[in-house]
């Protein structure tokens, strides 16, 4: 970006946002109303942690679509370039327990954003590509419908043109696609990409990696100049395509666990947060490690996502 150009948005995502029904007790048919959508609730981390954000998707016109648009409007995430759309629904999700744990059931096949297509970015969401200073997009923004994964090609484009970073998490769900597909589209958005955010398990699941070292050494040869593997517990391990710049491992925090669903997408948006604001790699990191550990200790997605200030008592 340069001087006589400043962005307006410090993060901007690009995604399918879900109302969320949470059952409330195991067999019981009472279910929480919430919110989902891992890159609607990373720019929500992002602006709770001070960033200037924007979210860029498509929702029916209908209650769960309104209700998005109200989350969005108290969280400070600017909807100039949302559509709604009269003819397809808002996706949505059930989350049921068992005694194997959480399951989740998805309604979004033929929703508002699976209908994205790359000629919706020439209306208002273009402008706001050209005015972030980093754009977040996910696996699951790919794997919405083969629109929307050109889409998403097409925004990181028009981004990194601008001058913007990209970002991408792979954040690898197979319900949503088969594994070859999954392989093809997520390493072409890596090479797209300057900022790689996998996880452990995805890339396990992904390409049989399971070392940290490789999994960085597969992301530099895709393309990313910066890679920052999620550890879980074990912390984050840091790497450039810079060989002058050392790999360096972040520890995790300890604490107690109650729900796991958000901390990626609370990492991942506490992260993008910081290095917009100023932050180096390394202090980013270590503030998104220390948001994410506040963030498992609370339930779902979006309700226990910390504010700066409760980061900063923690740092």
């Amino acid at each position: 970006m340069t001087a006589a150009k400043q962005p307006v948005w410090d993060v901007v995502a690009l995604g399918e946002a879900l109302v969320e029904f949470n059952q409330t007790r195991p067999g019981e048919p009472q279910y929480l109303q919430g919110f989902g959508g891992d890159t609607s609730n990373a720019v929500i981390a992002a602006a709770r942690a001070g960033a200037r954000t924007a979210y860029l998707t498509r929702l029916g016109s209908d209650a769960f679509g309104q209700a998005l648009l109200d989350l969005w409007a108290r969280e400070g995430v600017g909807t100039s370039a949302v559509e709604r759309d009269a003819q397809h629904p808002t996706g949505i999700y059930f989350v049921t327990h068992g005694a194997a744990g959480h399951e989740f059931s998805y309604l979004r096949a033929g929703s508002a954003a699976s209908r994205m297509a790359p000629a919706w970015l020439l209306g208002a969401p273009v402008s706001v590509l050209q005015q972030c200073r980093i754009l977040h997009v996910s696996g699951i923004s790919l794997a919405v419908s083969a629109s929307a994964c050109d889409t998403a090609y097409e925004a990181m484009r028009v981004a990194r043109a601008a001058g913007a970073r990209v970002a991408f998490d792979p954040n690898l769900r197979l319900k949503l696609w088969p594994l070859a597909r999954a392989r093809a589209c997520i390493a072409h958005a890596v090479s797209l990409c300057d900022i790689f955010l996998p996880g452990l398990d995805d890339m396990a699941a992904l390409l049989g990696l399971h070392d940290a070292d490789a999994i960085a050494d597969w992301g530099h040869a895709q393309g990313a100049a910066t890679v920052v593997v999620k550890l879980g517990a074990e912390g984050v391990l840091l790497s450039s395509a810079d060989p002058a710049v050392p790999r360096q491992r972040v520890p995790g925090r300890s604490v107690a666990l109650v729900d796991a669903t958000g901390a990626g997408d609370c990492f991942d948006g506490n992260l993008l947060a910081r290095l917009a604001l100023g932050d180096d790699l390394a202090a980013a990191v270590r503030y998104a490690n220390t948001a994410a550990s506040l963030a498992v200790q609370g339930f779902g997605a979006v309700a226990p996502l910390p504010t700066a200030q409760q980061v900063g008592a923690l740092l």
